[in-house]
């Protein structure tokens, strides 16, 4: 059915291609008639955090807007500035979206002791994020006159962090371009893996935008599904032309040429394209609404260019036929002869790994594991504006806080208290003066009461700074051992006369997301895991093929893991990369990472060993085979990897210190996949296995599904497997 669709592309490739740009019009169309916006934030179902915001947003409506916090700074004092000030804040409530902006000067706490820095939260009372975002720059856009007195004012808040995430698409595609360029060695063969790519990638994001209408979907979905899209849609076309390329020098035609590519190469494709979508789609997992789009969003990209892959780049090999190596760059290389074959630096390579596999393997493991080390010290945990770039206004804002209040006025947590009854109420000076007692908390304000006098809200500081593990363990400290007693022994639930407190705030909700990330990631991993063993096992019908593939990928990962403690935990290399030191690892950033690079790794296991598993159907061979195997696919693999990394490492030149965390972990990952590991540990520890890599219980292979990667043209024509591919 795979070649017959590629023979029907190939002949109808005008309709193919006008059918493409048709598809890519109308879904483009139909996101912006029916495209819906984009979540920035979920609910925490079942924590602690969760049941504080749902009791203060029955009770204090007015009190859960989205805030900002506007922080004014004057070495001399601020007593002769109150008159600016007060102006300036009514100038803010006085602008649309704005509910609330209170004088510093009106409530207690709000000034420093010395009175050079104060502080006020401005509320707003927009639904949407588009409109927050508009009524946060209106708030900053009114403190022009301000400033011009000589009066510092700062910002804090997600809306005023410069940078994001870079607009890597564009940075991708050149590198791409330059890259395909020095492998191929063709304008034309460069352009048509770029071509296939771009319409996957046109067609994706007008797709995560119409699935922002029908579930919750990050606003950084549209960057994820673009960035994977281009490398996989890239990836790919890249290995289906290389087999293209092949066939044609080995006599056949143009249309025999592109249903051989889209049978053997092309089979793997979507065999590759399979296990990504399963660990991207394995983020569901993780139980929470708010990555549902993301997982959507992403598969459907890979989804996509699957199809790309499979029914316009035949037609687009159609167009080209043989002239696919025109406007060629590279040197043409003298015909060695029927029967001969160009002798490789791979070659070369593979057999010198062979010759010493045991000290390749061992030398290859050993590297991976003691990068993969630090991740034993791996603390999951959300970073402060901290952490953001010295000089901009949010840094600026946690900094001035900070000495004026204290660390802990930039993470405050809100402890919201059920008061049932009268007996209750009275036992609230009794909370409140045993939290004030906790060690870690420097300041505790009034109880404020409810309309209908049945719950309270108290503000708690704590002594140190938001992503302080001090402050995490303060936080379990008052859930565990503080309030529970005073609360009549029950935390969850009301019981007659008691107390019922909960621990919220942004703070607290940053400590249950990073617990909730840290539990349930063992199972977002092994359920990916054995996914992807079992679709391993049933292309390959092979046990220790799938399994060899599962660990190695394993170390990969886990080095990155690794890398990204040293580097942003522990601060080596901080200076060079423009992150400080000490500061925790994102709790959502090794679920991201693992989706993204173990389904690009089986990319690339699924690449080698398809041609591997080719040449061993067709010789049963197994040390040729592996040789073959590396030498054609090792080009390609690289070339893919080239890419990625300069897709991935455009994102460490940015500010977000959460946006060079991802980038530089996504980078170094697939740096490691693609050399150590494919290049190195897979040769090795295939070469010491010998004929047991195909080795498969008969009882277990009358079970599964009987599957070729190699379609018609493998072993059926032996002949065909010696042939070598070299994409230059």
């Amino acid at each position: 059915m795979l070649e017959r669709l590629a023979s029907w592309s190939f002949r109808h490739r005008w309709t193919v291609v006008v059918a493409w740009l048709v598809a890519a019009v109308a879904v483009t169309m139909a996101a912006g008639a029916f495209g819906g916006d984009y979540a920035d934030g979920g609910r925490l179902k079942g924590t602690d955090s969760d049941a504080a915001y749902q009791l203060v947003q029955r009770e204090f409506p007015a009190a859960v807007g989205e805030e900002a916090t506007v922080v004014f700074a004057d070495p001399a004092g601020l007593a002769d500035d109150r008159p600016a000030i007060e102006a300036y804040l009514a100038q803010v409530r006085s602008l649309a979206r704005v509910a609330e902006a209170p004088s510093p000067f009106d409530g207690a706490g709000s000034i420093s002791a010395d009175g050079t820095v104060a502080y006020t939260s401005v509320t707003f009372d927009a639904a949407d994020g588009a409109a927050l975002e508009q009524g946060a720059l209106a708030v900053r856009d009114a403190a022009a006159s301000l400033r011009s007195t000589g009066l510092r004012v700062e910002f804090g808040g997600w809306w005023y962090q410069d940078g994001g995430v870079p607009s890597s698409e564009l940075f991708g595609v050149g590198a791409a371009a330059v890259i395909l360029l020095l492998a191929f060695g063709s304008v034309v063969a460069m352009g048509l893996p770029l071509l296939t790519a771009v319409f996957g990638i046109l067609i994706a994001l007008a797709g995560v935008t119409l699935w922002s209408a029908a579930v919750p979907t990050p606003d950084f979905t549209v960057q994820v599904a673009s960035m994977i899209g281009i490398g996989v849609g890239i990836d790919y076309a890249l290995f289906i032309v290389t087999r293209y390329r092949t066939a044609l020098a080995a006599g056949r035609t143009p249309h025999d040429a592109a249903v051989e590519a889209i049978g053997t190469a092309g089979r793997a494709v979507l065999f590759a394209g399979g296990t990504v979508m399963i660990s991207l789609l394995g983020m569901l997992l993780m139980g929470m609404a708010f990555f549902q789009g993301l997982a959507f969003g992403s598969s459907s990209a890979v989804l996509i260019a699957m199809l790309a892959a499979v029914t316009l780049l035949p037609a687009l090999l159609g167009i080209a036929g043989r002239r696919i190596d025109r406007l060629s760059i590279h040197r043409r290389r003298p015909s060695l002869g029927a029967g001969r074959r160009a002798e490789t630096g791979w070659h070369r390579w593979s057999r010198l790994v062979q010759r010493h596999p045991v000290a390749f393997a061992a030398a290859g493991i050993t590297a991976l594991l003691v990068t993969a080390a630090p991740v034993l010290g791996m603390r999951l945990a959300s970073a402060d504006a901290g952490n953001d770039a010295k000089g901009t206004t949010t840094r600026n804002a946690y900094d001035l806080l900070a000495d004026g209040f204290g660390a802990g006025v930039n993470g405050p947590l809100l402890l919201a208290v059920e008061v049932p009854t009268p007996t209750a109420q009275a036992a609230l000076p009794a909370l409140v003066e045993a939290v004030r007692a906790t060690p870690g908390v420097a300041f505790v304000t009034e109880p404020q009461f409810s309309p209908a006098g049945t719950t309270a809200i108290v503000t708690a500081l704590p002594t140190t700074s938001p992503q302080s593990r001090a402050t995490e363990d303060l936080v379990h400290r008052l859930r565990t051992d503080v309030l529970p007693p005073l609360a009549g022994g029950d935390i969850v639930a009301p019981a007659g006369g008691h107390l019922v407190a909960h621990v919220g705030g942004a703070t607290a909700s940053n400590v249950d997301f990073a617990q909730l990330m840290s539990d349930r990631l063992p199972i977002f991993i092994g359920a990916v895991l054995v996914c992807s063993f079992l679709l391993l096992l049933v292309v390959f019908r092979s046990v220790l093929v799938p399994l060899k593939a599962v660990v190695m990928n394993l170390l990969s990962i886990g080095a990155a893991y690794g890398a990204m403690v040293a580097v942003f935990q522990w601060g080596w290399l901080s200076s060079f990369l423009g992150s400080g030191p000490g500061a925790p690892i994102e709790p959502w950033a090794p679920m991201m990472l693992f989706a993204i690079v173990f389904g690009l790794s089986m990319d690339y296991e699924v690449f080698l060993l398809s041609s591997v598993k080719e040449r061993y159907d067709a010789t049963g061979d197994n040390t040729e085979a592996v040789v073959e195997g590396l030498a054609s696919t090792a080009r390609v693999i690289t070339a893919a990897a080239a890419i990625m990394v300069c897709v991935f490492g455009s994102f460490v030149v940015g500010d977000v210190r959460s946006i060079k965390l991802i980038g530089f972990g996504l980078a170094f990952s697939v740096l490691v996949d693609a050399t150590i590991v494919r290049m190195i540990v897979v040769p090795a520890t295939m070469e010491l296995l010998g004929a047991r890599n195909w080795w498969l219980p008969r009882w277990l292979d009358r079970l599964l599904p009987n599957v070729h990667l190699e379609g018609s043209h493998g072993a059926a024509a032996p002949e065909r497997a010696r042939i070598p591919v070299d994409v230059g």
